[in-house]
């Protein structure tokens, strides 16, 4: 299974469209939040089903702050990240994630990617699609590929 990890678009469709252009065929999409009223036209222009939670820039959305979801064996926490004190460490999220019997957090809203995979929970974080703020600034996306014993595997990917 090959999932398009994505996060804070804030409203620019072309890195994702482009991304979804690079990255297809994808068995499923995964956006963190900060989408900005985009949801319909995400959900409209990815060739797969999306997973969404809403983030600290989308007011006017029914979508739900965090959800879990089942990837292979793993069980998935899903927040765009602000409600955790992300920006400056990671123990809050894996808090809530182990609180859902989640051994996978996926998270935005810092604009950096992040793949740590030491502990019990695993941390993802995709950067953003639109706005990096890491060194080099060049937008970023992760693709999570399940593999064939249901063992989820992540590789950072930069948008040239």
């Amino acid at each position: 299974m090959k999932i398009l990890i994505v996060s804070d678009s804030h409203g620019r469709m072309n890195n994702l469209i482009k991304v979804i252009d690079k990255v297809k065929p994808i068995d499923l999409m995964l956006h963190l939040g900060d989408f900005e009223g985009n949801e319909d036209l995400i959900r409209e222009i990815a060739p797969c089903n999306v997973e969404m939670v809403s983030g600290n820039n989308d007011y006017y959305t029914n979508l739900e702050k965090e959800k879990v979801i089942k990837l292979g064996n793993h069980t998935v926490f899903l927040a765009h990240g602000h409600r955790y004190g992300v920006n400056f460490r990671t123990d809050y999220i894996k808090e809530a994630a182990l609180e859902h019997k989640a051994d996978i957090a996926i998270f935005g809203h810092t604009h950096r990617p992040l793949i740590d995979l030491s502990g019990s929970v695993w941390t993802i974080n995709p950067g953003s699609i639109s706005q990096p703020r890491q060194e080099g600034a060049v937008p970023t996306f992760i693709i999570m590929d399940i593999d064939k014993d249901g063992r989820a595997h992540f590789t950072l990917n930069y948008l040239k």
